[in-house]
């Protein structure tokens, strides 16, 4: 009876947060992920491609793409429609449309190992190979949204070959921007010009993100109480972890995760895929 007054008064207030307690409506498009895996880029990206006439920063980012763990269900629901919204949440069936960006487990370890000491959330000394370890069987804080398999799998097993689902690689992203940002053009059944695409891009990129991040650090709400030291807007590139991780790191991740990995076409180093496994739905086909 306390938790339900509790609950009524915070979504009253606008003190709650929406995560998956929200209205969805059958105009809406998801912009999905599990975290550090390029959703502020893709979110950035599609703000600039709808919203031309703004400057998108990250003053207005939250307006213009709302993000479901930082916006309130009754603020959320006051957002004008047709709505694109940000999500780190495992599979919804309720969502209408989704675009899921997927990135190799091994880079999103080392970049939530950055955020996480961003946010003082671990010390700048914890060993990397806890965490890994951690991160693989669903200790994080991030748990609610599942280990990386299992919100990538969530969508892809589900959605994977359907119209209203458009599978994103942050590599593919990162290698050609343009034909990736084409791709989300289509989906979204838009049209831009030539100059509005690379206008489009040139906005998002990682460099002018960084330059923007330092100006507007403390207008955002995803860096405004934390650590400025380290960045919000990671180095943008793949295969870090080929450096980066250590050995151990890497096969504990390919062990656990090997099979969804490969079908997703990121080759493995160190370790077998066990035999026996049901396959998981392969790459969509372009």
């Amino acid at each position: 009876m306390l938790y339900g007054i509790k609950t009524v008064l915070k979504y009253a207030l606008g003190m709650d947060r929406a995560d998956r307690n929200f209205a969805v409506f059958p105009d809406d498009t998801m912009i999905v992920s599990y975290p550090r895996s390029g959703n502020t880029w893709t979110r950035f990206l599609i703000a600039n491609l709808l919203h031309s006439g703004d400057a998108v920063s990250f003053a207005n980012i939250e307006t213009l793409i709302p993000d479901t763990s930082a916006i309130s269900s009754r603020a959320l629901k006051r957002t004008p429609r047709p709505r694109m919204i940000k999500s780190h949440e495992y599979f919804d069936h309720r969502y209408p449309r989704v675009i899921y960006i997927v990135r190799d487990p091994r880079d999103v370890a080392l970049s939530f190992y950055s955020f996480q000491r961003k946010y003082r959330q671990i010390a700048d000394d914890y060993p990397m190979e806890l965490y890994v370890h951690d991160f693989v069987k669903g200790r994080l804080n991030s748990s609610s949204w599942g280990t990386w398999a299992e919100n990538v799998a969530s969508w892809v097993s589900t959605r994977g070959r359907r119209d209203n689902f458009l599978l994103l690689r942050y590599e593919d992203m990162l290698q050609d921007t343009r034909c990736e940002l084409a791709r989300v053009a289509a989906f979204l059944a838009l049209a831009p010009t030539t100059e509005k695409f690379e206008r489009t891009i040139a906005s998002s990129s990682a460099e002018h993100l960084r330059q923007m991040e330092k100006q507007q650090e403390n207008q955002w709400a995803a860096t405004r109480k934390h650590r400025k030291d380290i960045p919000f807007v990671g180095k943008a590139k793949s295969g870090g972890w080929q450096t980066d991780l250590p050995a151990s790191s890497i096969r504990q991740i390919e062990t656990a995760w090997g099979e969804l990995m490969t079908s997703l076409g990121y080759s493995l180093v160190s370790a077998r895929v066990p035999e026996g496994k049901l396959g998981l739905v392969s790459p969509l086909s372009r």
